[in-house]
C-alpha cells in the first residue's frame, strides 16, 4: 500500500495492505500488523488496542482517496471516533496477524460535487472471528478552506517551530509503557489530572509535520490517562467513544481531566486548553488478571507472566475522582 494513501511518510507504519469495492459504499480493505511495533507494542501477551485505532484511521484517508476522490493535500478531520475490541482475539502470536476488514460508508455529504463529509463503519476480523468494530465521522476540506479555519495556526512547520517542549513524562510502566519517550502524560501532583506532554519528535505520534496534536495522540492519552488510573495493575483499553471539539494547539499547555464512568469499567475524560474542552470521551477497561491463587502484578511485569488463557478478565476496581462541566474540540 503506498504511504501516501494512508497519510503516513514512513513504510514502517503502513498496516492496511489491499482493498477493493464491494457494491456501493461497500469495501473490503485488508491488514497485517507486526508481532511488535516501535510504538504499539504487545503487552500481556495481546496486540495493542491502539494498533487496531490505527488500523481504522488508516482507513478514513485510504477510501477518501481511492474511492471519493478525495486530492491528496486536502484535510480529513475527525470529529467522532469510537471502537469496541472482542479481547480474546486479540491475542498476540509468533505470526504477524492478517486482518480483514469490511468497510460501510454512510452519510456522505457532497459541497459543489465535492466529497464533504461521511460516516465510516468498520468491522474486522482476525482469522475468520470477529475482532472488533470502529465507527469514525469525519470532513474533508480543501487547502484554501482549511486556512480560512486555522488562521494563524495553519500552517505546519510554523506551528511546530512554536511549540511547547514536552514536559518530563510520569513513569511509564504507570501507564502500560517500557519507554519514558513513549510517555504522553505529565504529572500535575494529582492521581486524576495531567498535563498533556506533546513530543513534537516522536516518530510514530509526529510521523510527518503537522500544525496541531494529532488525533492519535489524543486517543493515546486517552488511554494512558485510563491506565495511570488503574496503576499499578494492568488495564487493557477495549473500548472508546470520543468526540473531536477543536483543534487542540502546539503552543499552549494543555490538561487531561478523568472522572468516574456510569459503571466501574468505565472512566469518562477531557482536553481542555485555554479553559476549553477540546476532546472528550468514555474509555472501557478490562484487566487481565492471574487465575485463582495467583497474585496481582503490576502492568510492567505481567506481561511476561502467564499465557493468557490462565487468565481471567475482570473489570477493574471503581474509580472516585471529582467531577468537572463538560465542555467542547477536530483532529485526525
Amino acid at each position: 500500500m503506498p504511504r501516501k494513501y494512508v497519510h503516513k511518510a514512513a513504510h514502517s507504519e503502513v498496516l492496511l495492505t489491499s482493498w477493493h469495492r464491494r457494491s456501493a459504499d461497500e469495501y473490503t480493505a485488508t491488514a497485517q500488523w507486526p508481532r511488535t511495533h516501535a510504538f504499539y507494542r504487545p503487552a500481556h501477551q495481546l496486540h495493542d488496542p491502539m494498533l487496531f485505532v490505527e488500523t481504522a484511521r488508516q482507513a478514513i484517508p485510504l477510501l477518501s482517496h481511492v474511492a471519493y476522490d478525495v486530492p491528496f493535500g486536502h484535510h480529513l478531520i475527525w470529529e467522532h471516533f469510537s471502537y469496541s475490541l472482542a479481547l480474546e482475539n486479540l491475542r498476540n502470536s509468533a505470526e504477524p496477524a492478517e486482518l480483514v476488514l469490511h468497510l460501510s460508508c454512510t452519510g456522505i455529504e457532497r459541497r459543489r460535487g465535492n466529497f464533504a463529509a461521511m460516516t465510516l463503519q468498520l468491522r474486522a476480523e482476525r482469522d475468520g472471528q470477529h475482532l472488533g468494530t470502529a465507527e469514525s465521522h469525519f470532513t474533508s476540506h480543501s487547502p484554501a478552506i482549511y486556512r480560512r479555519l486555522r488562521g494563524a495556526h495553519g500552517e505546519a512547520h510554523s506551528a511546530l517551530a512554536a511549540a511547547r517542549p514536552p514536559a518530563e513524562g510520569i513513569l511509564p510502566h504507570l501507564v502500560g509503557r517500557r519507554l519514558p519517550e513513549d510517555v504522553v502524560l505529565a504529572s500535575t501532583g494529582r492521581s486524576d489530572r495531567w498535563q498533556l506532554r506533546v513530543d513534537t519528535e516522536h516518530p510514530s505520534l509526529f510521523d510527518h509535520p503537522v500544525d496541531h496534536v494529532p488525533g492519535m495522540l489524543l486517543l493515546e492519552a486517552a488511554r494512558q490517562a485510563a491506565q495511570a488510573v488503574r496503576a499499578p495493575l494492568p488495564a487493557v483499553a477495549v473500548g472508546m467513544e470520543t468526540a473531536f471539539h477543536r483543534y487542540v494547539e502546539l503552543d499552549a499547555p494543555c490538561w487531561i481531566q478523568v472522572y468516574p464512568g456510569e459503571t466501574r469499567d468505565r472512566l469518562r475524560l477531557t482536553v481542555e486548553q485555554d479553559n476549553t474542552v477540546c476532546f472528550s470521551g468514555e474509555v472501557s477497561l478490562y484487566a487481565p488478571v492471574e487465575a485463582a491463587g495467583f497474585p496481582f502484578l503490576p502492568a510492567q511485569q505481567a506481561s511476561e507472566s502467564a499465557p493468557l488463557g490462565k487468565r481471567r478478565l475482570v473489570p477493574p476496581c471503581e474509580i472516585l475522582a471529582p467531577c468537572m462541566p463538560e465542555e467542547k474540540s477536530p483532529t485526525q
